[in-house]
């Protein structure tokens, strides 16, 4: 019996058409559910994801922090609860359901100032609802970048190649982001942790923010960045710095909080290591399906085009950065 068939049961829902997979999520699947009851989105959760030891752990903390973002009238799309519970499961498979909004995402030319500077506001009332002293620095990257060398060697010459020709550039920023993380502000706060432009579904000029399962205690000034580079073009590797400063107008309009030092968080934002990572481990076929290869390879050569990107962009990015601070402390800022 299909999982679908089993919701159906389970919910005494009445499906009115096949169930249709929906674009984007590179780790979970999607699909619109319609039926007599109305119409819902599923969230199908990766099996070996979940097989982590860590992973009930996160989900519960993250719908914990959803709760939050709700009761601050955050323009979400939360999960549904059922018995008192978000987080659904039919014979070892695990899922969310969320009431369907007819929106999509935006990507390059469709984003504009408008959409920079609502995605600073709503960061900047996520960043408010909770804040906290850190106890101590973010955790060291230790990526064997040899080890993955030597296995995707054995299994695909294209992507050993791309990671050969860009491994100076990876060891360099897994070594300077692990010192910038020790001098980053001890300052955490509720932070959505993966608000880039396919997490936020638009309808004209409303909007709601999705997939909530990565909600944690972070530090903020690094989400700042981060999101700020994503919605300003960095995922299409070509960064419109007026946008980033309507990004930046939106946050700050709204009490976010500025950082001092950029050039720290400009190390820190390397991430992108961690995804890579993670899809070297998809190519492998190490904790993931046999159907998640392909969409492992792609992002592999995308993350690597983005990290060369991004390095090469750095004089650019800080440059805006520290102009937009001058220009923040020169003249008051109304919204």
């Amino acid at each position: 019996m299909s999982i679908f068939a089993k919701i159906e049961r389970k919910y005494k829902w009445k499906l009115k058409e096949t169930p249709v997979r929906l674009h984007g999520g590179f780790m979970h699947k999607m699909y619109r559910l319609e039926t007599e009851q109305g119409s819902y989105a599923l969230k199908l959760l990766n099996g070996f994801v979940m097989q982590r030891e860590t992973a009930m752990d996160n989900y519960a903390r993250a719908e914990q922090l959803e709760r939050l973002l709700e009761q601050s009238n955050i323009p979400i799309l939360p999960a549904l609860s059922f018995d008192g519970r978000k987080m659904q499961e039919i014979d070892g498979e695990y899922f969310y359901l969320f009431n369907y909004y007819a929106g999509r995402s935006l990507k390059g030319r469709a984003i504009t100032e408008y959409h920079c500077t609502e995605m600073g506001k709503t960061l900047a009332k996520i960043h408010k609802i909770d804040r906290r002293i850190a106890d101590e620095s973010l955790d060291e990257m230790s990526i064997d970048w040899r080890f993955y060398l030597s296995e995707l060697k054995k299994v695909n010459m294209r992507l050993y190649e791309m990671l050969e020709a860009s491994y100076p550039l990876l060891v360099e920023s897994q070594k300077n982001g692990n010192y910038a993380r020790k001098n980053l502000p001890k300052i955490l706060a509720v932070c959505h942790n993966d608000m880039d432009c396919k997490n936020v579904l638009w309808n004209g000029d409303d909007y709601r923010v999705i997939d909530l399962e990565c909600l944690s205690y972070n530090n903020p000034f690094m989400e700042l960045f981060e999101l700020a580079l994503c919605w300003s073009g960095y995922e299409e590797c070509q960064i419109d710095f007026h946008l980033f400063h309507a990004f930046l107008r939106g946050y700050t309009g709204n009490g976010g909080e500025l950082p001092t030092d950029w050039e720290t968080l400009y190390d820190c934002n390397n991430g992108r290591l961690e995804w890579l990572e993670y899809n070297m481990k998809r190519v492998l076929g190490i904790d993931c399906g046999a159907d998640e290869k392909k969409i492992g390879s792609r992002q592999v050569e995308e993350t690597i085009l983005h990290i060369t990107y991004y390095a090469k962009m750095k004089e650019q990015i800080l440059d805006c950065c520290k102009e937009f601070s001058r220009h923040i402390l020169s003249v008051p800022f109304c919204m």
